[in-house]
């Protein structure tokens, strides 16, 4: 049977080159960084050598470029380091409806505490209006946060923007962009971010690091205390083979960012047509051009998204009803939910991804695999079949 992956933005395979670099960190560089003696000196060498990279390819400062856990924690410290630093009494959050849950549920967490969340709605294409974050300002406003591209759906907001209107009001702006890194310009003055989030496993890199862009002078606590790891802002013993790792899978996105974003663009592009000319009543959610070159996601009406997963997944094909981090839960996407997608379509969503190795073949392969699933899958619908009447 065939195996075809389209399931890229949950996470990706390690490249090859990425793995080379690593296994070399392994095998040589087994000094703690934070050491004094030369095999200590040895690892930091490496370390601020990805550090380097990272920050000369989205144009910051090494000195700016925060290694953590992953995005996850990057969102975390970015909520809760801000209003901590702030030291304000009923602090004020401005972020959106369709943002990750690293980030909705930390606000959740942060609202119980005393703050205040502004969650502002999305239009149909899943795009916050760039006023509308201008009017939710108040003078207790300390951050606002704005994902740079939207996991699910693929629509890349308006940051540079919304970043022009935080500074004009002096207010901290924090943006996810760990969908966005590899398939969107990433500059942090072009963008007007104060903090920026990160991860490596979705841009061929390992699991387990990530980094947050911090710009020089911005108040925000400690998020892990202990050593004097990264500047003394973020404790703990580095993982120099995932910061290894981590930098050289920027190295490739520096050679090679366009080239993929090619080969995205023309495969995705080639796998909807297949799609909308075999299956009728198919919805695209999110924005027609303005969205990541590796997104296509799609409701397909009168049938359940968990059936065609599970069905498409005997037939090899692996993919998501939305954001891996909820794959466990039955509640309807909320980004779906937040554009008002429709019932008899939210329910039969597929997000289909696609990467550097997705091929023709498997595009063909998988159009042909969905067109013959809903139509099976159609014709047990009692709905499909009172549609028909």
């Amino acid at each position: 049977m065939r195996e075809v992956y389209l399931d890229y933005a949950a996470t990706a395979p390690v490249e090859q080159r990425v793995l080379h670099k690593m296994n070399e960190a392994f095998e040589h560089v087994y000094g703690n960084p934070s050491s004094m003696h030369l095999i200590g000196r040895k690892a930091k060498g490496y370390v601020e050598a990805a550090r380097e990279s990272i920050a000369a390819y989205i144009g910051a400062d090494p000195k700016e470029i925060y290694f953590t856990s992953g995005g996850t924690e990057s969102d975390n410290w970015a909520l809760k380091g801000v209003v901590e630093a702030a030291k304000q009494k009923n602090a004020h959050i401005i972020t959106s409806a369709i943002e990750h849950h690293a980030i909705l549920h930390t606000c959740a967490y942060l609202e119980e505490r005393g703050c205040r969340v502004t969650r502002l709605s999305v239009d149909a294409n899943g795009s916050v209006n760039p006023q509308e974050v201008e009017k939710a300002i108040c003078p207790d406003t300390v951050l606002i946060s704005i994902m740079t591209a939207n996991n699910e759906i693929g629509t890349i907001l308006p940051v540079a923007e919304i970043g022009r209107i935080a500074k004009k009001h002096n207010i901290l702006f924090h943006s996810d962009a760990v969908q966005a890194l590899g398939s969107v310009k990433i500059d942090v003055n072009e963008m007007n971010v104060d903090l920026l989030s990160f991860s490596a496993h979705k841009i061929y890199g390992p699991k387990g690091i990530g980094a947050m862009y911090i710009r020089k002078g911005t108040p925000i606590a400690n998020f892990m205390h202990g050593g004097a790891q990264e500047l003394s802002k973020r404790a703990g013993t580095h993982n120099v083979t995932g910061i290894v790792g981590f930098g050289e899978a920027v190295e490739m996105l520096r050679e090679n960012d366009a080239k993929y974003v090619a080969h995205y663009n023309q495969i995705r592009t080639d796998l909807y047509r297949q799609i909308q000319e075999n299956v009728e009543d198919v919805l695209l959610n999110g924005d027609e051009e303005n969205r990541l070159p590796n997104n296509l996601n799609i409701s397909i009406g009168y049938v359940e998204g968990e059936a065609l997963l599970i069905s498409l997944d005997m037939e090899g094909i692996c993919v998501s009803t939305g954001s891996a981090c909820s794959s466990g839960s039955m509640a309807p996407s909320h980004v779906l939910g937040a554009l008002g997608v429709e019932d008899e379509f939210i329910h039969g969503t597929l997000r289909l991804t696609v990467g550097r190795y997705t091929t023709k073949e498997d595009i063909d392969y998988t159009a042909k695999k969905i067109k013959e699933v809903v139509d099976r899958l159609r014709a047990m619908s009692p709905l499909y079949k009172d549609r028909r009447k």
